[in-house]
């Protein structure tokens, strides 16, 4: 049951920044270069995502906004600590 919860979490933020990209211009708006959506798509993506919905042209980010981003940073770094420890208990009892 873990392993799934790790796989839907690591799965769903990209899954509707694909989604965002696809239906919507919410991606080319927020972000000036294709470079920054597809790097934070890679390295931080609740991070991309947060930021993507939060921007607003003309003003950018502001505010409560750097809060929700900061929330998606955490949820990142929470993301890949999860990822770490999963893969630690697995060497410790022998199943890789």
């Amino acid at each position: 049951m873990g392993c799934l919860l790790a796989l839907f979490a690591w799965i769903s933020p990209r899954f509707v920044l694909a989604l965002l990209y696809l239906f919507t211009s919410r991606l080319t708006i927020a972000f000036s270069s294709g470079w920054e959506g597809l790097i934070g798509f890679f390295v931080v993506p609740y991070a991309t995502l947060f930021y993507a919905l939060v921007f607003r042209p003309g003003f950018g980010v502001r505010g409560f906004g750097w809060v929700i981003v900061a929330l998606g940073l955490l949820l990142d770094l929470s993301s890949m600590d999860m990822g770490r420890r999963a893969r630690w208990r697995r060497v410790q009892t022998g199943r890789t």
